[in-house]
C-alpha cells in the first residue's frame, strides 16, 4: 500500500516538473547602481577623471554614458577623448558637473535658486534630458514679474523653447507689473516695441503701456529718446481718456521733439473729438487688445447660507456649464466687499458670526490660493462696496457694528497698502458704486435711518467729493453698473418694498431719467454689462 502511494507522488512530481524558472530581483538596478556608487566613493574600477576648474571628477565611463548622450557619444566614437582617462571639460561648472555625475548615480539631484542658472547650461551640454527639462519646470514655478524678462532671455540662450514661450507670455499677462521693474527698463529697444505691438498684452488701460515707454526711455533718455516714436506707433492712444491725451501726453516734453509722436497724438484726439468719423479711423490703435488665454469666470464667494456665514468659494465656468470648488478663503465671511484687479481677486471686510472684520485677502488663480493683504486701517466694517478705479480697489461705506460710515479707503496692489481717502459727504452701507470717466460713483445705500436717493462723486485727481443730482427713487441693496458711458441704478429696496424700476444716468447732463423697468421685483441684486453678438436672436419680448 505504501509503495503504491510512493508511486503515484512521484509519478505526479514527474508530471509537473518545470524545464526553467524565470527569477527577477526587484532591486537589481538599484542595488547595482548602489554598488557602483560605493566604488566610485571608495575610488574603485574608476576608469576616467574629469577635470572642471579645479576639481577633479572619478567616474565610470559605462555609468557616465548610461545618463549622458554627450558621454555615450564620447566614449563610443572615435573621438579623441575615446580612450583617455583623464578629460577636460571647458567652460563648464565644476559644482553643476559634480551634481550631474552624482545624479549619474543616484538619480537624484537637488535644484534650487542658487544652482539652477549653472545647472541647466551644463545639464544641456551634457544631453541630459531628464535634469533639464527638470530645471526649465524649477523655472517656470519661480515666473514673478520681477524675474519674468530674465527667465525669458536665459531661456533664449539655452534654446529652452517652451520656457521661453511661456516666460514670455507670463510677462504679456503681467505686464503692469512687469514695467514697473528693472528688468524692463534695461530691455533694448527691440524687446520693449515687440511686448507693447502684441495682441495679447494684458492691460487694464492703454495708459499703463504709454507710461511704460515713456519710463523707459527716460532711463537712457540720451540714447533712447529716437524711439518714442516708433514705441508710440504700437500704443493705441485713441483707447485712453482725452483728459490723460490732454494732461500727460500732448504736455510730454519727449513729444515735442518728436515728428511722429505728435501726428499719433493727433490721430487719438481726432478719435474723441470726431466720433461719427470712427468708422472711418479704424487700426490696430483703435481696437481693443485680446490677451491670450483669459476667460471671463464667475466666482460665488463667501455669504450666509441660512444657519452659518460661509468661506466656501465656487466657480462658474461658461464653457464647461459647471461649477467648480475653489479653495475656501481664511475667514468665514457674509456681506463682504469683492473686486477683480489685475487677474486677481480681492475680498474685504464683511461678518464672521460674531463681529464686523476689516481684514482683506487676495485669491491668485494661477497658484489657487489665498493670502492676506494688510487689513483696512478703518474699523471693521460689513454691507461694504469695492470697486476698482484708476487701477486701485476703493473700499466704500459699510457699517461697523454700530455706526454707518462714510470713510473711503484706496488699496494700490503696487504700494501693498490701504490710504486713508477723504470720507464721503453723507454715510453709506449697501450703496451702489461704479467708475465712469476716472471718477467713482456712489449711489443710494442706507445711512441707517433711510433708503437714500443721493449721489456722490470722488474725483482722485483733485481728491474731492462733489453732489450730484439724486436719483428718482431711494434705493438700498441695489446695483450700479456703467454701460457706454451711462450709469444705470437697477433694483433694490425703498424702505418698504423690493423695486423693479431701473434708472439712467448721463454725465454730460448730471441727469437722472427713468428707463423701462425689469418684469420682476429685485433686491440685493447682482447685475453686470457682458457684451455679446446677435442675443436678439434667443430672445423675445414677451420673455418666452
Amino acid at each position: 500500500m505504501e509503495a503504491d502511494v510512493i508511486d503515484t507522488l512521484n509519478a505526479s512530481t514527474a508530471a509537473v516538473r518545470l524545464h526553467h524558472v524565470h527569477h527577477v530581483n526587484p532591486d537589481h538596478h538599484g542595488s547595482g547602481f548602489l554598488a557602483m556608487n560605493c566604488m566610485r566613493q571608495n575610488r574603485q574600477l574608476c576608469d576616467v577623471s574629469l577635470h572642471a576648474g579645479n576639481d577633479v571628477i572619478l567616474a565610470h565611463k559605462v555609468v557616465l554614458a548610461s545618463c549622458s548622450a554627450y558621454f555615450l557619444a564620447m566614449f563610443n566614437c572615435d573621438m579623441s577623448e575615446k580612450n583617455k582617462s583623464s578629460i577636460t571639460m571647458h567652460d563648464v561648472d565644476p559644482s553643476a558637473l559634480q551634481l550631474l555625475v552624482d545624479f549619474a548615480y543616484t538619480g537624484e539631484i537637488l535644484i534650487s535658486e542658487d544652482n539652477v542658472q549653472v545647472l541647466l547650461p551644463v545639464a544641456s551640454l551634457l544631453q541630459v534630458q531628464s535634469v533639464r527639462e527638470a530645471c526649465c519646470k524649477f523655472l517656470l514655478r519661480q515666473l514673478h514679474p520681477s524675474n519674468c524678462l530674465g527667465i525669458r532671455s536665459f531661456a533664449d540662450a539655452h534654446s529652452c523653447d517652451e520656457l521661453h514661450r511661456k516666460s514670455h507670455k507670463y510677462a504679456l499677462q503681467n505686464f503692469q507689473e512687469v514695467a514697473l521693474t528693472e528688468e524692463f527698463l534695461l530691455l533694448p529697444f527691440c524687446e520693449v516695441r515687440d511686448l507693447i505691438a502684441s495682441d495679447q498684452l494684458n492691460v487694464v488701460s492703454e495708459e499703463v503701456v504709454y507710461k511704460s515707454i515713456v519710463t523707459w526711455i527716460r532711463h537712457d533718455a540720451s540714447t533712447r529718446e529716437r524711439y518714442l516714436g516708433k514705441l508710440l506707433y504700437h500704443v493705441r492712444l485713441p483707447l485712453t481718456g482725452r483728459d490723460f491725451l490732454l494732461a500727460q501726453v500732448a504736455d510730454e516734453p519727449l513729444l515735442q521733439s518728436s515728428g511722429e509722436g505728435k501726428d499719433l497724438l493727433i490721430e487719438a484726439m481726432k478719435y474723441h473729438l470726431l466720433p461719427e468719423q470712427r468708422n472711418n479711423m479704424v487700426s490696430v490703435r483703435t481696437t481693443h487688445r485680446k490677451p491670450e488665454g483669459l476667460r471671463p469666470y464667475l466666482f460665488a464667494i463667501g455669504n450666509y447660507d441660512g444657519s452659518k456665514d460661509l468661506s466656501s468659494v465656487e466657480c462658474y465656468n461658461p464653457l464647461t456649464n459647471k461649477w467648480s470648488p475653489v479653495p475656501p478663503m481664511g475667514t468665514k465671511r457674509s456681506c463682504l466687499g469683492v473686486a477683480s484687479l489685475n487677474g486677481l481677486l480681492y475680498v474685504a471686510g464683511g461678518y464672521d458670526g460674531a463681529s464686523c472684520l476689516n481684514s482683506v485677502e487676495r485669491y491668485d488663480p494661477l497658484v489657487t490660493t489665498w493670502s492676506s493683504v494688510i487689513a483696512m486701517e478703518t474699523s471693521v466694517r460689513k454691507l461694504i462696496s469695492l470697486r476698482v478705479s484708476d487701477g486701485a480697489i476703493y473700499a466704500v461705506g459699510g457699517y461697523d457694528g454700530v455706526n454707518y460710515v462714510s470713510s473711503v479707503e484706496r488699496l494700490d496692489p503696487r504700494e501693498g497698502k490701504w490710504q486713508q481717502m477723504p470720507h464721503m459727504i453723507n454715510r453709506r452701507s449697501s450703496c451702489g458704486v461704479a467708475a465712469l470717466d476716472g471718477m467713482l460713483y456712489v449711489v443710494g445705500g442706507n445711512d441707517g435711518s433711510l433708503c437714500m436717493c443721493s449721489v456722490e462723486r470722488f474725483d482722485p485727481v483733485k481728491g474731492t467729493w462733489e453732489a450730484m443730482a439724486s436719483m428718482h427713487t431711494r434705493r438700498t441693496t441695489h446695483e450700479v453698473v456703467e454701460a457706454e458711458g451711462y450709469l444705470y441704478a437697477i433694483g433694490g429696496n425703498d424702505g418698504s418694498s423690493s423695486l423693479s424700476t431701473v434708472e439712467r444716468y448721463d454725465p454730460r447732463h448730471n441727469k437722472w431719467m427713468l428707463v423701462t423697468s425689469m418684469n420682476l421685483r429685485r433686491s440685493s441684486i447682482g447685475a453686470t454689462v457682458l457684451e455679446c453678438q446677435n442675443l436678439e436672436r434667443i430672445l423675445s419680448s414677451d420673455g418666452a
